[in-house]
């Protein structure tokens, strides 16, 4: 019963928090492009939402496709709701589908803590070596290197090593075109800037 109660659920809350204003398709870069009045609009609406929407909302959401769970993990990372941080790390580590890896760190970022780090540290010991996909190594590494600043710590530093495992990674095969890792890093901190707005029109937040 629960799980049909679930499947007959699902539909409004696509329509409430995913697709208004193809909310799901903007959640990432494409914010950094807005202009201050979008932007403005935006987190308003964007905080407003993760005020609304339930934890068992967002589980249900989480348990969907990556239009599901990109904005769920974003209104997460808005309403500063770390209990999801198992299950946000859970994910990240499957990679069980593209486009919501990033969103992720997003969250994992706003949390901020050292546990938050050591998940990053996992996704990047499980993913680099693997030269032959190309999934969040960019967006986990920034996020690793944005906790650090924040920490005062340096694990991202064993990755970066002129043998390391980001060097096996880029040089493949295949080999791959990439950014320094600090633009990773500034970008991921972007994202993390437009969270941290949005949260100010969330009375959620925790």
């Amino acid at each position: 019963m629960r799980h049909a109660d679930e499947e007959s659920e699902l539909p409004k809350l696509i329509r409430r928090y995913v697709t208004p204003g193809r909310r799901y398709l903007k959640l990432g870069g494409s914010l950094l492009g807005m202009s201050a009045r979008e932007r403005a609009k935006f987190t308003r609406k964007l905080g407003k939402a993760a005020s609304e929407i339930s934890p068992r909302e967002l589980g249900i959401l989480l348990d969907r496709g990556w239009r599901e769970r990109k904005t769920a993990a974003w209104l997460i990372a808005v309403a500063g709701r770390t209990e999801f941080r198992g299950r946000l790390g859970e994910l990240l580590l499957a990679s069980e589908g593209p486009y919501a890896g990033q969103a992720y760190c997003v969250a994992l970022a706003t949390f901020g803590t050292s546990a938050d780090a050591d998940l990053l540290v996992a996704y990047l010991d499980r993913y680099l070596p693997r030269p032959d996909l190309y999934y969040d190594q960019e967006a986990a590494l920034g996020t690793l290197l944005l906790l650090d600043a924040r920490l005062s710590t340096r694990q991202a530093a064993r990755f970066l090593t002129p043998d390391g495992l980001w060097r096996q990674w880029i040089d493949g095969p295949p080999s791959k075109d990439y950014d320094a890792p600090d633009s990773y890093c500034e970008f991921i901190g972007q994202l993390s800037v437009f969270a941290d707005e949005s949260s100010r029109h969330c009375t959620a937040r925790r």
